[in-house]
């Protein structure tokens, strides 16, 4: 996998010319962008070229190789990765960064070998035999509205119980959609999540990686600074969310930092102004 990042691929701008996934986020450092309230936010997707976020319930039928390397690559930059209880169900998230090499290149940053990983549920009914619970590797921080009591995990856990936030009707109707996320946006405030992490845990950098609700409430904050976005050369064609969904519309401008492209995949980083 780690290969994937070093093989040639073409950028198609700023400037047109070869480079690599390794070269393009080389000096791509975001712990140095915290914010005083909040960390700095990436949000990283998959989506199919009719606009969708998952096929069959799942993000990785629509990626390639190359994307998953993407993935992994930026995982070795942030202080901690976040997803909603749809996502980490879904997808049956393991140890965040798997390889012993890409652990010592976070350390080799000044990072801790593992991110944290964030959860968001509030109900925490999450499937707990994942191996992201299972394996012992890294750390796990949940938060949630739930009183219940998780159970016992080989993964070092801790959870933040945070009082329930009120939950717009769009919002409940996106999470009912195909491939949504009812457990993950019932009523955690992502806000206070977010101060939580930048005050309280010290997180810089924290790299998102869906569901799609979850985008949506960080959008609707405007609390996204880069959104990365892999256009797989594939198309749907049935009812699925995009890689934006929420209660309400959250316009915002983008500025598009580079776009690469590898056979038919796209890639691109778009930031923000905050």
């Amino acid at each position: 996998m780690d290969g994937r990042a070093t093989i040639p691929i073409d950028r198609l701008m700023p400037e047109p010319g070869p480079t690599s996934i390794s070269e393009q986020l080389d000096g791509y450092n975001p712990v140095e962008l915290a914010h005083d309230d909040r960390p700095y936010v990436a949000v990283n997707f998959v989506a199919t070229i009719d606009g969708r976020a998952t096929i069959d319930g799942r993000s990785g039928p629509i990626g390639s190789d190359l994307d998953a390397a993407m993935l992994m690559r930026l995982r070795t930059r942030f202080d901690a990765v976040m997803i909603g209880a749809g996502t980490l169900n879904a997808e049956r998230y393991g140890r965040i960064v798997p390889d012993p090499q890409q652990r010592a290149r976070r350390e080799r940053r000044g990072l801790p070998h593992d991110p944290l990983a964030v959860i968001l549920t509030s109900s925490l009914n999450l499937d707990w035999d994942a191996p992201i619970f299972t394996n012992g590797g890294g750390r796990i921080l949940i938060f949630t509205t739930s009183d219940a009591t998780p159970p016992e995990t080989k993964t070092p856990l801790r959870c933040v119980r945070l009082a329930p936030a009120a939950v717009p009707e769009g919002a409940r109707e996106a999470a009912a959609r195909p491939g949504g996320e009812p457990s993950a946006v019932a009523g955690v405030e992502i806000g206070d999540v977010l101060r939580h992490l930048r005050k309280e845990r010290g997180i810089r950098a924290l790299l998102c990686e869906g569901g799609p609700t979850v985008h949506g409430q960080l959008q609707a904050i405007k609390a996204v600074d880069d959104l990365f976005v892999t256009f797989g050369a594939c198309i749907s064609g049935a009812p699925a969310p995009r890689i934006l969904e929420g209660s309400e519309p959250t316009p915002r401008t983008a500025t598009l930092n580079w776009l690469l492209r590898h056979e038919s995949e796209l890639m691109a980083r778009y930031s923000f102004a905050t």
